[in-house]
């Protein structure tokens, strides 16, 4: 007797759709966790630097809405980005290869949060061609463990995310490396011969020829292994 095909379709359809719509809403409360944490952060670093520097420095949250929130300060920009895709990875991606991952298909499946690293003037000057630079990325599976991989200033954890719970402390740590690593990335100046010209797109654009870049971020590609 040939399969049920339509018994298979839904019964993929009832494990997989409601495992995504859990692992959503876990995703969803860890950004809500990141975003409370940056903005207390925030507040506190600006009563600190405030009081004992320069008043003139500002360190700004800006909410844009449910899945995105920035972070401004000293030049840089911070984008916090929550995707609404459910994604998963080869079976050569170390965190899957776990006994914590194998011992539940669920786990698998990831939501994912992104933390990207502009210059500030960037989006206020509207200058579309300057590019941003992934600092890390959050994946959160149906448990509400994480899993982080990123620049090589972050704290990264060890790939069995069965250690790996979402806490506020964690999502503090995270948003606090991916701060230091922005403000340890300085501007690198063009060399003169690559602004000698300016087009006429350029200026109407305000594509600063003189404006520098970041030099960009050393990748860990090697974490730290399972014990």
């Amino acid at each position: 007797m040939p399969p049920d095909r339509v018994n298979l379709i839904a019964e993929g359809l009832g494990q997989k759709a409601s495992a995504k719509q859990a692992i959503f809403r876990a995703t969803l409360a860890a950004f809500n966790l990141l975003r409370y944490a940056t903005q207390a952060l925030c507040v506190e670093l600006t009563q600190r630097v405030t009081a004992g520097a320069d008043a003139s420095v500002k360190i700004e949250y800006q909410p844009i809405n449910e899945m995105e929130f920035h972070v401004r300060f000293s030049g840089d920009l911070l984008v916090f980005v929550m995707h609404s895709n459910i994604i998963t990875f080869p079976d050569s991606f170390a965190p899957l290869a776990t006994p914590y991952v194998e011992a539940d298909f669920r786990r698998r499946y990831f939501g994912h949060i992104m933390a990207y690293n502009f210059m500030a003037d960037s989006i206020r000057y509207q200058r579309l061609n300057d590019p941003g630079y992934l600092l890390g990325r959050l994946l959160v599976n149906i448990d509400s463990h994480y899993y982080l991989e990123g620049v090589r200033q972050l704290e990264l954890p060890s790939p069995d995310m069965s250690r790996n719970v979402i806490t506020p402390e964690a999502m503090r740590l995270f948003v606090e490396s991916a701060m230091i690593a922005a403000i340890n990335n300085d501007l690198i100046a063009p060399p003169l011969e690559d602004i000698q010209k300016i087009s006429v797109k350029q200026k109407l654009e305000n594509q600063q020829v003189s404006r520098g870049s970041k030099v960009g971020f050393s990748f860990s590609h090697q974490q730290r292994g399972v014990e």
